[in-house]
Order: structure tokens, then C-alpha cells, then sequence
């Protein structure tokens, strides 16, 4: 089957909670980040999006635009479908939409994957800094 992209604000109840439910599973139980503070009071201003195979959603992501530019947020692959490209096709089709607009493109990637964003156009800038007990690296799109 070939994988397709879903966009979505948080009023369309039905996709969120799907995106909600995969970034519980990444970010809460597997990464043990507070629930407090994976979700947040951005989620009304962003742009959401799931990512399918068939009707299996298997990854999520989210941005909004911020004083900086654009921060591409809260990326996540349920476990038994990564290194498959779905994360990939995230990165892109968010790129895609956010490149329109002329801003900066920004993100905090996860020490573990920065060279993952590093592979899609994105340098590291600074210092290795903690967020929700993670290191992260602040990652600007280059292309």
C-alpha cells in the first residue's frame, strides 16, 4: 500500500485523537516525557498531520509558527513502523507546506535522531541543551 499524508487543525476531533494517541505511545510511554508537558497549549495554533498505510496511522507531527519562524514539532513514528520512510515523508510534506510561507524552519531534535534531520536539510546550531530530561540540539533547514 502506499503510505499518504493527512493535514489537520485540533478541532477536527477524530485525526487528533489519533495523533494523540501515537504521540502518547512515542513520547510518554516509551520516552517517559510528563504528560504535562507533551501536550500543550499550541495544539489549537498548529498544523497537524498524520501519516497512513491504508487506514493504520503510523506517525504524527505538528507546526506552528513561532517569533523565530517556523517550528516543526513533535515528531513520531510508532515503534514497529520505523525505518520504513514514514518519517521522511513527514519532514517532507511539512516542508513542503511551510517553505511557501518564507520563514526560517526550525526544530529540537532529539540527540538520537538529529542526524536523521541532519540526512533532510537541517544543521545544528549550538549547544546540546535538555528538554523533558531529552538532549536536544536546536536544527535549522538549510535544504
Amino acid at each position: 500500500m502506499i503510505p499518504y499524508i493527512v493535514r489537520f487543525k485540533n478541532d477536527q476531533t477524530g485525526y487528533f485523537e489519533i495523533a494523540r494517541t501515537i504521540r502518547y505511545a512515542v513520547f510518554v510511554e516509551e520516552q517517559k516525557v510528563p504528560e504535562e508537558l507533551e501536550y500543550d497549549e499550541y495544539e489549537t495554533v498548529c498544523y497537524h498531520y498524520l501519516a497512513f498505510v491504508g487506514d493504520v496511522a503510523v506517525g504524527t507531527c505538528r507546526w506552528r509558527p513561532t517569533s523565530r519562524g517556523i517550528k516543526l514539532e513533535r515528531f513520531a513514528v510508532l515503534p514497529e513502523h520505523r525505518g520504513k520512510g514514514f518519517g521522511d515523508l513527514l519532514v517532507q510534506q511539512a516542508l513542503k507546506d511551510v517553505l511557501v510561507e518564507g520563514k526560517a524552519i526550525y526544530l529540537h531534535a532529539q540527540e538520537q535522531v538529529a542526524g536523521f534531520y541532519g540526512r533532510l536539510g537541517f544543521k545544528a546550531y549550538g549547544e546540546r541543551f535538555e528538554e523533558a530530561g531529552i538532549g536536544h540540539y536546536l536544527m535549522k533547514y538549510e535544504g
